[in-house]
């Protein structure tokens, strides 16, 4: 590989580990946002909380989130530093956009939705691998349904072994178990979005021919993709930190340890199973579930419901600007 090819390969990295920081700022809600708007933690130290989770997630859990991302959504031999490089745009403008409106949308979609379109718009729809495709597809429905009724009966289990109790007596108990219950979401977190930039670097080190095609993660990419998620998470994106904690249904430290402790949950199955969901899903499910305890009311599903509509458009419009980003690159000659 030439010097010139050498410095592509490495830019692109960087934006990988950009898209990671961002993914980081856009998400921290998903690990803050119950345990902020609670006051169990201020935010600053609720960032710190988080990100300091977020990076030591990679001691606990394996790496098949990662190889489905970097193996498992498009042929391989068919992808290009361009088309890296186009479809990290498109993740990055999506999520910019939307954490500029405070909508909570899935920061790994918008990578899948990215990756994909700009790998159609280079080599047409069959480089797509549907089957690894159709799971993350499935789980766009199947993770905030999973979190509702997680959350649900972890919240119902939860009334009834304190069914005797007085809200003041347990309140203090609440807030102490809801470090905990953080810091598993935060680890889950982290387990499971990190691996995803993880694919994308591992599938530019592929195309850029310095590893094999066979060849797995290597642990410095590891580490780098954890440490830019925890940075990324220290700065915190409060627009969506507020639509997280306050928008949906208002929160106690119960219903906060309920809603992190389901989510964190669901995580882990997942990232053992080496499916890459979506975080922001899963949280919003468990808090709907937890508040739903509370009667249908208790929930403002007006608000529920235009987050599904983002959620439905992420892959699409990521894919969308991946694409164009590809073919303004293909008209500089570079594909």
């Amino acid at each position: 590989m030439g010097t010139t090819e050498l410095w592509v390969v490495v830019a692109i990295i960087g934006l990988a580990l950009a898209f990671d920081f961002v993914n980081g700022f856009h998400d921290s809600a998903n690990s803050i946002a119950t345990v902020v708007s609670t006051r169990v933690l201020s935010p600053s130290q609720a960032v710190v909380w988080a990100a300091f989770f977020n990076f030591i997630a990679f001691l606990f859990f394996g790496l098949h989130v990662a190889r489905t991302i970097g193996k498992g959504v498009v042929d391989p031999s068919s992808v290009t530093v361009a088309v890296l490089a186009a479809g990290l745009i498109g993740a990055i403008v999506w999520d910019l956009i939307t954490w500029w409106l405070g909508i909570p949308t899935s920061s790994s979609h918008a990578l899948v939705g990215g990756f994909a379109g700009a790998a159609v718009a280079h080599a047409g729809w069959g480089v797509l691998i549907v089957p690894g495709l159709t799971k993350i597809a499935v789980f766009i429905i199947v993770a905030p349904v999973l979190g509702m009724a997680m959350g649900f009966v972890f919240m119902v289990i939860t009334y009834w072994v304190f069914r005797r109790a007085t809200p003041s007596g347990v309140s203090g108990l609440f807030k102490r178990l809801q470090l905990l219950s953080s810091a598993a979401y935060s680890l889950g977190h982290g387990g499971n979005d990190a691996q995803k930039t993880m694919g994308i670097i591992l599938a530019v080190l592929i195309a850029g021919g310095i590893l094999d095609k066979k060849a797995d993660i290597p642990l410095w990419v590891v580490l780098s993709c954890h440490a830019a998620m925890g940075l990324g998470t220290l700065m915190g994106g409060w627009r969506i930190v507020k639509t997280m904690g306050q928008k949906i249904c208002h929160l106690q430290p119960v219903h906060g340890f309920s809603a992190e402790t389901a989510g964190a949950l669901c995580l882990y199955g997942a990232t053992w199973f080496g499916i890459p969901v979506s975080t922001t899903h899963t949280i919003t499910g468990s808090i709907i579930g937890v508040g739903a305890t509370r009667g249908i009311r208790a929930v403002k599903w007006q608000i529920a419901g235009t987050l599904v509509w983002a959620w439905v458009l992420t892959i699409p419009a990521a894919a969308l600007v991946a694409a164009l980003s590809w073919h303004f690159f293909a008209l500089l000659g570079w594909r």
